[in-house]
């Protein structure tokens, strides 16, 4: 029996380090603001997916003047988030009621692909979490005092979104403490006592955070295009 298939997007940035009066999720990408490429991803895995969206109050505004102008019809369940990451997905996961799978993702991570989301699925359904992860591509070194020493790379990985739960043990998970090493949910997950799976990400899966990463992902659309 398939389980329901909920998406949390959260989109709470500033722009600040993209220099930016427009908040990052709201910056227009090759014709739409980055936070619809997002959601529009969720969308083309599964028609009917559950998506509830977070974000500040003082955007909610913003949101329905995008959905009106660019004839958005998805229905949307919005959720107003809270002072931190942490407290938004915990209020986003409020507006989840009984059992399933959820997805969270940043709101800031247009290129996701169909392929990751139903594989961030998948897994969730086997291991009860499925975070996506690439491993480095570069040599790392570790700052001990006064010097530095290599590290291997291939024990490492970097994290990505989604990351996909069981919604009850997700929602349990956030029930404890909030402090500020708890920086995504697999974090939180794990501090909850509860094991992490990782699965192969993408490299083109970029989390929008500077204006070069905005360059990239336009670059990576305009080619994706042309396909």
């Amino acid at each position: 029996m398939n389980r329901p298939e909920y998406a949390l997007i959260v989109a709470g940035g500033k722009g600040t380090r993209m220099k930016s009066k427009i908040p990052k999720q709201f910056i227009e990408l090759q014709g739409l603001p980055v936070l619809l490429h997002t959601i529009n991803a969720f969308f083309r895995y599964k028609s009917d997916i559950a998506v509830v969206l977070v974000l500040p109050q003082q955007d909610f505004e913003t949101w329905h003047a995008i959905v009106k102008k660019y004839n958005f019809t998805h229905p949307i369940t919005l959720q107003q988030g809270g002072d931190s990451r942490f407290q938004s997905v915990k209020k986003g996961l409020e507006k989840i009621a009984g059992n399933g799978l959820v997805a969270i993702h940043d709101g800031v991570r247009p290129l996701v692909s169909e392929a990751i989301i139903a594989e961030s699925f998948r897994l969730a359904a086997q291991s009860r979490s499925a975070v996506a992860a690439v491993p480095l591509k570069e040599s790392i070194r570790i700052e001990e005092g006064n010097s530095t020493r290599a590290l291997d790379r291939s024990q490492y990985r970097l994290i990505q979104t989604p990351q996909t739960f069981e919604v009850q043990l997700i929602k349990k998970a956030y029930e404890i403490p909030e402090d500020a090493s708890l920086t995504d949910d697999a974090s939180v997950a794990e501090r909850a006592g509860h094991a992490i799976t990782l699965f192969e990400g993408s490299y083109r899966n970029i989390k929008i955070t500077t204006e070069e990463d905005l360059v990239i992902a336009g670059a990576m659309l305009q080619a994706n295009s042309r396909l």
